[in-house]
């Protein structure tokens, strides 16, 4: 567990992101005890799921959740393994704040059946998708969604607030298992 935490710090770091500390000796499950049950949300999930996991049983904040979600900044679905198909970003090898920038824009996204037939969302150039637990953040009904979208507009529009709440929750993340 040790070598893909690792990983993951030095993908982020190497990729523009914020330097996110370290420390080995993180212990998931010790001999015997099987495989830990997953601890990441479902994507196609929404609000309150992601709640669920990452303030109700991993003690998260608000401003954490959203900045984990941040992560979609790198990277991209891929059908064979997800379920879902595309980059969130323009430029996703490049970890930065243009995942929020994209979210809280006013263009709509609007809904697709994506392989597996998930529902994925496309963005008004259908190059670039967000998944359920994305769009989760900017749409619901409830009063906490005006707080989401604050987290995420401060984050689109700072990105130095971003990676430094971002490398918080990382490291929080990682030394949770």
């Amino acid at each position: 567990s040790d070598i893909w935490a690792l990983a993951g710090s030095v993908a982020v770091t190497g990729t523009g992101g914020p330097l996110l500390p370290f420390r080995c000796g993180r212990v998931d499950y010790g001999p015997g005890q099987g495989v830990p049950p997953p601890r990441l949300p479902d994507a196609t999930r929404g609000e309150d799921h992601l709640r669920d996991v990452f303030i109700t049983n991993m003690g998260f904040d608000e401003w954490e959740l959203v900045a984990l979600s941040g992560a979609h900044s790198l990277g991209r679905a891929h059908s064979d393994r997800s379920g879902f198909d595309g980059p969130w970003t323009r430029r996703p090898n490049t970890f930065s704040n243009s995942y929020f920038g994209i979210l809280t824009d006013t263009r709509p996204f609007r809904p697709i059946t994506a392989p597996n037939n998930n529902t994925q969302f496309v963005y008004s150039d259908s190059q670039l998708m967000m998944l359920p637990s994305d769009m989760a953040l900017v749409e619901s009904n409830a009063l906490r969604y005006y707080w989401n979208l604050l987290c995420a507009v401060r984050y689109a529009a700072n990105s130095t607030l971003f990676f430094d709440v971002f490398a918080r929750a990382w490291v929080k993340l990682v030394e949770l298992g």
